[in-house]
């Protein structure tokens, strides 16, 4: 008879990865420094006022900047909500 309870897990299978994702904000000609940063200081968790007006001005001389980077449901709430606020966004990036 063989017990159910003993049998080992491969554990490269048990541990099988969550989906995670890149959020990025994209340039764009009408919203403001400070939507921008305002937006990024309220809806991404621990985002401080330095970090958002530093990827804000990442956005403005690059075009884009990932803000934010995690589990895929919290990085599509994200997106929506940035997206929501006005912001251009790149489409939700997988990683």
């Amino acid at each position: 008879m063989v017990n159910s309870l003993g049998t080992v897990l491969d554990p490269k299978k048990s541990k099988a990865k969550y989906p995670e994702a890149r959020v990025i904000v994209l340039d764009d000609n009408f919203n403001t420094f400070q939507h921008v940063a305002n937006c990024l200081l309220t809806i991404i968790p621990s985002m401080n006022e330095k970090k958002a007006w530093d990827l804000t001005i990442k956005v403005d001389k690059t075009g884009s900047a990932e803000v934010w980077r995690g589990n895929l449901e919290q990085a599509e709430l994200y997106h929506e909500q940035l997206f929501n606020k006005g912001l251009t966004m790149a489409p939700i990036e997988k990683t």
